[in-house]
Order: C-alpha cells, then structure tokens, then sequence
C-alpha cells in the first residue's frame, strides 16, 4: 500500500545520494572487498602453515615413538641374554665379572640412545618450526 501516507513512498521523500556521498560509499566497499581478500589470502596461507607444523610434528612423533621401542627391544634383549649367562656362572668372581661388564656395556648404550633420541629431537623441531619461519618471512621484513 503505497500513497501519501506511506512514509517511505519516493513520492513523498524525494531523496537523491549526492554524488560525493556515493563515490566515498563506493571507495569504502571497494577498499572492505580488497581487505577481505588480503585477510581471506592471509587466513588460508596460515591453515596450509598449521597443517604442515601438525604434519611434521606428528611424523617426528612417530619416528621418535619408533626409535624408542627399537632402544626398549635392543636392552630388553640384552638384559634376558645378561640373565641367562648369569644363571650359568660358576663362581661369584665371574658373576661380578659379568655383572660388571653387563653394566659397562649398558651404560655406554644409554649413553648413545640419548644421543641419539637428543639429535631426533632437535631434527624434529627444526623440521617443524620451518613452516613457521617461512610463513613469517613472507610477512615481515627480513632483520639484515
């Protein structure tokens, strides 16, 4: 129902956008559209960033978990083998003998798989921070 009572009717406010006032509203859309766009870019760009942290982290995760059921099987071994010589020693001389080398041999083993689960670490979080990195230098300026 339309007439002269209808307060929004063009009959009774004949109201027209002054052309300044609609080229600023055309200039503020057209800048929200691009900043949408550099945000949205922005916003994808870190997912992707994310996803490969996540993915790296948990590949190096699984190597790691790997490596120490490699290191648990290897001194549980040795452990029943060092049992089994033990049950068959003749003397205490021998026993502390055996007992001493057993010890000697699995200190220096302990001391290589943590050398060598301190390395997988380190490997790891480089490997997982690079995502990161890179993702941040596309941003900010380098500090030369």
């Amino acid at each position: 129902m339309t007439g002269a009572t209808d307060p929004f009717s063009a009959s009774i406010i004949p109201f027209e956008v002054p052309e300044q006032m609609r080229a600023f509203a055309e200039k503020g859309v057209s800048q929200a559209r691009e900043n949408y766009a550099k945000f949205k870019d922005a916003a994808e760009t870190h997912n992707g960033t994310v996803e490969a942290v996540f993915t790296s982290a948990s590949k190096g995760a699984s190597e790691y978990n790997a490596k120490l059921v490699e290191f648990m099987k290897a001194n549980t071994s040795a452990h029943l083998d060092f049992a089994q010589e033990l049950f068959s020693v003749k003397s205490p001389s021998d026993a502390f003998a055996l007992w001493t080398n057993h010890s000697r041999k699995q200190l220096e083993t302990f001391q290589s798989q943590a050398k060598e689960l301190a390395e997988i670490g380190q490997r790891i979080a480089a490997e997982t921070v690079e995502p990161i990195k890179a993702s941040a230098s596309k941003y900010l300026p380098s500090a030369a």
